[in-house]
């Protein structure tokens, strides 16, 4: 059996791209000046520990910390565009979380339980029937959120940064070279992306909140609340399965969804936009070999 290759991940920042390893994460972003600007830190001691290979909980830390450095990473690539200086931490930090999170399931978990609810009230449907228009209002959502989102000229090169990610990705793990030239020819698509994480989570959420029957307005909307890490942390462990046994037909079939789902979240990059991801990916890599080899690195 050939050596496993590291399950490196990525996301797209404003004009530029951010890979993450299990040590380093480096974020590349074509300044103004249309230099590319490279951004390099170890990661924190969270990836070091024993929690970090728990199934289940390793996924909720795995995303709560991915959540943190998004929206650094995020400020990080918005003050290269304006010249700022700001620095997004501690309890700004938090702050940001906090609304983003709750934004996000207010939309996506607690207004469609509260139209499930009602059905249930106005049409005289039975929990089983509300709980599947729960759902599919939950994945409609969803798919028109990121289609409308995607019409805006300034997120379609975002979409287009995260198609570069992908791209570079896909590459490295097929041996390639990470060349532009080359790395254009490789697909959009990638299993382990965060687009198949959500829609993962929603199906989920289909199947185990119709398995709760009938619920009181105020146990249907805490338990669409309190369920979200276990289904976080179910879709994770889904997602890193799957990725590690795309040598199955019946596999490749089951990611189907996840990775059409992706063409809404990606754009074909431009060979410019690919050179920054790959300075990113080869800025993480080097990093990650400080880190392993014990070499004093500071952020950059």
């Amino acid at each position: 059996m050939s050596e496993q290759l590291p399950m490196y991940g990525g996301q797209a920042v404003i004009e530029g791209v951010m890979m993450r390893g299990s040590q380093s994460v480096a974020i590349a972003m074509r300044a103004p000046n249309e230099e590319i600007v490279i951004h390099s830190e170890p990661l924190g001691g969270i990836y070091k520990s024993k929690i970090i290979k728990i199934p289940f909980l390793r996924g909720l830390v795995a995303l709560w910390d991915a959540l943190g450095l998004g929206i650094r990473a995020l400020t990080i690539s918005a003050n290269i565009q304006t010249g700022e200086d700001e620095k997004l931490e501690g309890p700004a930090l938090y702050l940001t979380l906090a609304i983003s999170l709750t934004f996000g399931i207010g939309l996506f978990f607690l207004l469609p339980a509260a139209v499930g609810q009602l059905s249930e009230r106005v049409l005289g449907i039975s929990s089983w029937w509300s709980n599947l228009l729960e759902g599919l209002l939950r994945l409609s959502l969803l798919v028109g959120y990121i289609w409308i989102i995607g019409k805006s000229s300034e997120i379609s090169r975002v979409f287009a940064y995260h198609g570069s990610e992908h791209k570079t990705i896909n590459a490295f793990e097929a041996g390639a070279d990470l060349t532009p030239e080359t790395v254009t020819h490789f697909s959009l698509e990638h299993p382990r992306c965060g687009t198949a994480f959500l829609l993962s989570l929603v199906l989920l959420s289909v199947l185990v909140f119709s398995l709760l029957g009938p619920l009181p307005m105020f146990w249907r909307l805490a338990s669409r609340i309190l369920l979200i890490p276990v289904l976080a942390g179910i879709a994770y462990e889904y997602i890193r399965w799957t990725a590690n046994h795309l040598d199955s037909k019946v596999v490749r079939t089951m990611i189907k969804p996840n990775l059409a789902l992706q063409h809404l979240t990606t754009r074909e990059p431009t060979l410019q936009m690919l050179e920054v991801s790959i300075a990113a990916f080869n800025t993480m890599r080097s990093g990650e070999s400080q880190e392993l080899s014990g070499e004093p690195r500071m952020s950059v």
